[in-house]
């Protein structure tokens, strides 16, 4: 074997400093990765074996990889012709190609396989095993020395192992074998046996065990082995899958029995300090993970309760890399049970005080940032196998191993490498957001990135198009958990649209692309609803105003529980379920839900509410708290369902279902917005609909605690009192919130009177015609140009045509800005003050010239105080009361200027990105 050595709280804010725009961000040199991971996930081209790889070792730059193969070829897509390799191939660790070496492992009959490689502490001798009879022709029996320099086997080396050996390690003298045979030589050696690592002659070591040993490692210190298998005695001792036994007589120093009868270790693997367990199992109560020992004691210092098969582990500088197809981390407070991730990472040891036991194991370290894919694969569909670390030429290389075909989405199979430097894949693109309920603060929010070698990622909000960002924002992400980030801009005018973009960018300097736009209006007031909802504490709060798939934004005050679209739900449902522009979100009742992309605990004082719009007759569950994701949970609670004839179930589950319900005949599947609240405290459950209590239970103060994930739309409903047909709601959802403390009827009946409270009304009005005039083309008519100038010598005037709507009943216009973007020609901004003026004269795109231009209105309506270079959205605010006059009729503005620097913005007729100038018209009541 190997010998081995936001301002939510989770965020740190900086404003962007000078010269940070897009294109001039100081980047380091791409190769950095985050530590303490010391590998990149990019794969290398490597030649590939047409079979499996179970076994790897490495010397001198060479790696050496023992299988079931029969030949090796060049990576996909590059040239050149498929080599023989017999169950073996040596490969150069810098470019993946195959060295000169040539080794034929075979046997007479049945087929012969490489299970087991290790070099000497010289590196000079690579031992091999498995089951063969011969190497290169030269007869051996399943153990073969090879003198690495010539590569040829030591024909003198050949002790008799009757059976497959598995696993192999060397010490200065001795080498160390596991695996099936019962006797070695002719002498008793049951699974394990040691002989000379130079002439192979057997060694009086003993360490019979009654069941096949599969992994064997000496002590740093040589003093001790290591030994992993299936076997539940060693030398008469009582021990299942691990022992520790005295190096030189094989005597027991160690046993264990915690680890489960269906669970056996598949690799051992040491560093300074501690050893390293890697196991697989099957059935019920299975243990998969890994084991973290220490070597002062052999005691277990913490436990990866993971499923999910491990093969192999590799501490390597204070991290710890598997390869598995873990699949459900539930245990560890981690990804549950889905997807398969082949390739993980974790730190050795706890940075500070480890945590008290859970179910009597303390649990893993953090998973760090490395996460390459591969895939089941041929075989057994176990996925990779093997690790070693390589050195070359300064680079240090990981090689993995195994009877995968596809690495990172790409064809590869059995043989693949990464290295410590030359990262150049970049984060995923955020999914941004934006939201305001009140004058001054936009909430700009994104669903964190991923990126399969970093997980601490620096974001760059651009704000308005600018090409420099307003603010840089550190968060961290795994591939599993993508916690929202957010900042809040407080620069802010009511009345005024911004729009927001966001980046990503790993410790290599690899930046994804923009973002889609986010865009928001600023209300010129409170918005009475959401702000109540911010107010009282809610800790998620979704609205699902959500414009793009799959993110969910969390509008809370600091909340980062952000939540996940499954199957693609409606999105923008209107009329939401609140006075405003807020919109809904649709769910068709078989397969769509949203659930929240954090896993927590939700403690025994909580309340969940909604907005719901139905007519469905086959119920679903409207909120819930459960411990899986996209698949059914296996505990679930803290919910309110709707049953199949429209009743409200309100229940929590503290050792048997606890439910209030609405009565029979109070149903609410009729097609009409309600709103619904379920409170748990110390005064017991309640249920509150439309504003009205609906029961308690007051004897009801706890709930089931385990780790979860809130779901909105469905989740499952099983052996719950009156459960609907369907685990899912059909209709419309709207302002889901969950709260960390019981709300009252109080409360409820504000939030539900606040809904129908007259809110601002924005309307944003797109020029319905433009053009401009140029004094040094005074005959020329420009209504058809992309683009409009403002300047005062010589003269260019911009002028705009919009149909202004009426003010909706009951309400007055409350603030109005003009909205512009300026172009991406050089030096597109000016230095001048713009005045936005009103046009009194007639004029037309495909008639006026400087010749005959309209007349200009002497009172400004508003003002650009220059505008920077670069094409951004600038808005500047304009007089109310002039609007207000001419509500409801066609209105014409002027943009003049009486300096010498040229204003160029785009026009209606432009294809940029919210290009067209627009009024923003905010009205609200008298």
């Amino acid at each position: 074997m190997r010998r081995s050595r936001g301002l939510t709280a989770a965020l740190v804010l900086s404003l962007a400093g000078a010269g940070t725009g897009m294109g001039l961000v100081l980047m380091p040199e791409a190769s950095a990765i985050t530590p303490p991971v010391a590998f990149t996930a990019d794969e290398l081209p490597t030649w590939q074996p047409n079979g499996i790889v179970f076994a790897m070792a490495e010397a001198n730059g060479t790696v050496f990889a023992g299988g079931t193969f029969s030949a090796v070829r060049p990576p996909d897509g590059t040239g050149g012709a498929e080599q023989e390799a017999v169950n073996f191939t040596a490969l150069d660790a810098a470019t993946g190609n195959p060295t000169s070496c040539k080794l034929a492992f075979t046997v007479g009959e049945g087929t012969a396989t490489v299970r087991a490689l290790a070099v000497s502490k010289d590196k000079k001798t690579l031992y091999a095993g498995g089951y063969f009879g011969a190497v290169n022709g030269t007869p051996v029996s399943s153990l073969a020395a090879i003198d690495i320099e010539s590569c040829t086997p030591k024909a003198a080396f050949h002790p008799g192992f009757p059976a497959t050996v598995r696993g192999l390690a060397v010490s200065d003298d001795t080498l160390y074998a596991a695996g099936d045979f019962g006797t070695v030589e002719g002498q008793t050696r049951e699974r394990f046996a040691a002989v000379d690592a130079g002439t192979g002659a057997l060694k009086p070591f003993v360490a019979n065990a009654d069941e096949v040993g599969r992994a064997v490692e000496v002590t740093p210190d040589g003093k001790n082995v290591l030994l992993g298998g299936d076997f539940f005695s060693v030398n008469g001792s009582n021990t299942h899958a691990l022992a520790v036994v005295n190096a030189t007589t094989g005597a027991v120093a160690k046993t264990y029995s915690n680890i489960p009868s269906n669970s056996v270790v598949k690799d051992i693997a040491t560093d300074s300090t501690g050893f390293y367990t890697g196991n697989e199992g099957s059935g019920g109560g299975v243990f998969d993970g890994r084991i973290g020992l220490n070597l002062s004691d052999f005691s277990e210092k913490w436990r990866d309760r993971c499923l999910g098969a491990t093969q192999a582990v590799l501490p390597y500088d204070g991290v710890l890399y598997s390869s598995s197809h873990a699949h459900d981390c539930s245990l560890e407070g981690q990804f549950p049970d889905g997807k398969r991730n082949f390739l993980n990472a974790q730190l050795t040891n706890y940075e500070g005080t480890a945590p008290a036991p859970v179910d009597g194991f303390v649990r893993s370290p953090r998973k760090l940032g490395w996460h390459p894919t591969a895939n089941d694969g041929i075989g057994e569909g176990i996925g990779p196998r093997v690790m070693s670390i390589a050195e070359k030429n300064d680079v240090k290389y990981m090689w993995v191993g195994g009877e995968f075909t596809q690495i990172n989405g790409k064809p590869q199979q059995a043989l693949t490498r990464f290295a410590s430097t030359g990262d150049v894949g970049a984060p995923t693109t955020p999914v941004a957001s934006a939201g305001s309920v009140k004058p001054g603060e936009v909430q700009v929010r994104w669903r964190t990135s991923y990126d399969a070698d970093d997980s601490k990622l620096t974001y760059r909000i651009y704000r308005n198009g600018s090409a420099t960002p307003i603010a840089t924002v550190a968060a961290e992400s795994l591939e599993w958990e993508r916690p929202q980030a957010s900042w809040n801009d407080t620069t802010v005018k009511a009345g005024q649209t911004y729009t927001y973009r966001v980046t990503a960018t790993d410790g290599a300097g690899n930046t994804s692309a923009l973002s889609a736009t986010a865009s928001v209006t600023v209300p010129s007031s409170v918005q009475s609803y959401p702000n109540q909802v911010r107010a009282d504490g809610a800790t998620l709060y979704w609205r699902y105003d959500d414009t793009v798939s799959p993110y969910v934004a969390d509008s809370s005050a600091a909340g980062n529980t952000s939540g996940v679209q499954v199957n693609a739900p409606a999105l923008r449902q209107t009329p939401g379920a609140v006075s405003g522009p807020s919109t809904a979100m649709g769910f068709n009742g078989t397969s769509q839900q949203v659930y929240s992309d954090h896993r927590q605990t939700v403690g025994n004082t909580f309340s969940v509410e909604t907005w719901f719009k139905t007519n469905t007759t086959r119920g679903g569950k409207l909120i819930g708290f459960g411990n899986n994701t996209t698949r059914n949970s296996g505990s679930y609670d803290k919910q309110i369902y709707m049953t199949n004839t429209g009743r409200l179930v309100f229940g929590v589950y503290n050792g048997s279902t606890r439910t209030v319900s609405t009565g029979l005949l109070d149903t609410y599947n009729d097609n009409k917005w309600h709103h619904v609240v379920g409170a748990m405290g110390a005064g017991g459950m309640e249920l509150i609909v439309d504003g009205q209590s609906k029961g308690t239970l007051n004897n009801v103060t706890s709930s089931a605690s385990y780790e979860g994930f809130w779901h909105v739309g469905g989740d499952n409903l099983a052996n719950w009192p009156t459960k609907p047909t369907s685990n899912f709601f059909a209709g419309q959802i709207d302002e889901t919130a969950v709260y960390p403390k019981a709300l009252t009827a109080a409360q409820a009946k504000n939030h539900y009177d606040l809904a129908k409270a007259p809110t601002d009304t924005v309307s944003k009005v797109t020029a319905t015609e433009d053009t401009y005039i140029n004094e040094g083309a005074p005959s020329t008519a420009y209504g058809t140009s992309t683009s409009l100038a403002v300047r005062g010598t010589s003269a260019y005037e911009t002028y705009l045509r919009f149909d202004l709507p009426a003010a909706p009943a009951g309400q007055v216009l409350k603030s109005a800005s003009l909205q512009v973007k300026t172009s991406s020609q050089a030096s597109a901004g000016t230095t001048d003050k713009v005045s936005v003026v009103p046009v009194t004269g007639t004029w037309s795109g495909a008639a006026t010239t400087f010749k005959n231009k309209p007349t200009l209105g002497a009172t400004p309506l508003g003002e650009f105080a220059g505008v920077p270079d670069g094409s951004a959205v600038q808005s500047t605010p304009l007089d109310t009361a002039a609007l207000s006059a001419v509500l409801g009729s066609s209105y014409s503005l002027g943009l003049t200027s009486t300096g010498t620097d040229p204003l160029w913005i785009w026009s209606m007729e432009s294809t940029a990105a919210d290009a067209a100038p627009q009024l923003v018209l905010t009205f609200g009541a008298k």
